[in-house]
């Protein structure tokens, strides 16, 4: 495992990719950084509105795939049900910040897929914690990998917890 941070900014990411089966075991991780530290800014989180946290988030990575040319993906409410709940967990300490579980959450979501990634990431005390989260999956190889992947479909999930931190999960889908 390496431990690191990007910008102040935990983050890891998943990549799995299946043949013909709805759920396969993880083929390819990429390095996991690690969640041990708090994340502390000068700045206070002026906003844990979930919903317009993972809206900004939606945004901003389709931005980015515009400006590289990529298609856009399209939002799923199944995918951002599971999404959800997976940062959820981990605001709580349900769960460690992990993918564990990941096979589970694509089992959940029901739909058939080709390939499917999963970025994970959280910060605290910033103004705009959607951007922070976007700035450092961008500057990580392997959640940049995702974002630029040939993937269809996303969810994005967004949780605060009562510490201020911010955990999102973004699962990226090539449906069949």
């Amino acid at each position: 495992m390496i431990k690191n941070t990007i910008s102040g900014i935990f983050v890891t990411t998943l990549v799995i990719a299946s043949g013909t089966n709805a759920v396969s075991a993880p083929i390819n991780t990429y390095p996991q950084l690690s969640s041990s530290m708090s994340v502390k800014s000068n700045q206070l989180a002026q906003s844990t509105n979930t919903a317009n946290i993972e809206a900004a988030v939606f945004q901003q990575i389709n931005a980015y795939r515009a400006s590289k040319n990529l298609p856009l993906l399209t939002r799923n409410s199944q995918i951002d049900q599971q999404a959800r709940i997976h940062s959820q967990n981990m605001a709580s300490g349900k769960v460690a910040f992990s993918h564990d579980g990941f096979p589970q959450r694509l089992q959940a979501i029901g739909i058939p897929y080709s390939s499917a990634a999963e970025n994970v990431a959280y910060n605290q005390g910033f103004s705009d914690p959607a951007t922070q989260a976007v700035k450092g999956w961008l500057k990580s190889p392997g959640h940049l990998g995702n974002i630029q992947g040939n993937y269809s479909l996303t969810g994005i999930g967004v949780a605060a917890n009562n510490k201020g931190e911010v955990y999102f999960t973004q699962i990226f889908l090539r449906s069949r």
